[in-house]
């Protein structure tokens, strides 16, 4: 394949150019399964007709198959991580703007871990087409600010201590979350012991989320407010925070 900018020869389909130091790739979807990952490269979906809507097929620029044999009991960790890195080392020499990650949440994890990207869980059956669906929405604004300047409101104090925190900055890290704001503690929920908990609700009009922690029997309620503009691109941002607290633990 050549380079989509300059024509200079690629190593493989979606690389990015280090002659013209381009990107070919806007961005990765990712299909893991425990033993098999699929990466598939798209363009940009302004960059084959310009200002005509872009044909889904012309937008897939290629994929790559990526295997292992999973291992058992104290070689599993090492075969994971090498698995993962090997994916990674895919996707970085790509460049893109976002990947989208469907499958195993073992794997789609220890990947996450590798790389430094905007990154969104994708649940379809068919990824792909999900994710070239979404990509033909309105592109929703991203946030640079790091997560601990996007938390502020008049209420300090987390429920669960620095694990709560660690669960606000998940979801402040997000790349459509301009804010957090914590809300008061309540402590006369029911009790648990689950330990801490976290899981963000429905999305309103605005396109805004809740965020509840459950720590025993203490519950807080904490305002996120993302780039959303409507109630249906809140719901995208909802599921997709709702998964980086399930990857972290938090559900």
């Amino acid at each position: 394949m050549e380079c989509r900018h300059c024509a200079s020869p690629l190593e493989k389909p979606g690389d990015y150019c280090l002659v013209c130091r381009d990107a070919n790739t806007e961005a990765i979807v990712l299909e893991a399964a425990r033993d098999r990952a699929t990466i598939t490269m798209l363009a940009g979906d302004d960059e084959t007709h310009g200002d005509e809507p872009a044909d889904p097929d012309e937008q897939i620029l290629g994929e790559t198959t990526i295997t292992t044999t999973p291992e058992d009991g104290e070689n599993e960790p090492i075969e994971l991580r090498n698995f993962a890195g090997l994916i990674g080392d895919e996707i970085r020499r790509k460049r893109p703007e976002e990947v989208y990650a469907g499958g195993t949440r073992d794997v789609i994890r220890a990947v996450r871990e590798r790389i430094h990207y905007p990154f969104y869980r994708v649940d379809d059956d068919d990824p792909v087409e999900a994710v070239l669906e979404r990509r033909g929405n309105r592109a929703l604004d991203v946030v640079e600010t790091p997560p601990a300047e996007k938390i502020g409101g008049s209420h300090t104090t987390l429920i669960g201590g620095r694990t709560g925190m660690e669960a606000i900055h998940a979801v402040a890290g997000h790349p459509h979350v301009k804010k957090v704001i914590p809300g008061p503690i309540d402590a006369g929920g029911k009790g648990s012991q689950s330990g801490m908990r976290a899981k963000v609700t429905r999305a309103d009009d605005g396109g805004n989320v809740r965020m509840l922690l459950r720590d025993g029997s203490s519950v807080q309620e904490n305002r996120v407010v993302t780039t959303a503009r409507d109630r249906e691109m809140g719901e995208r941002i909802r599921a997709d925070l709702n998964d980086v607290l399930a990857e972290a633990e938090f559900q």
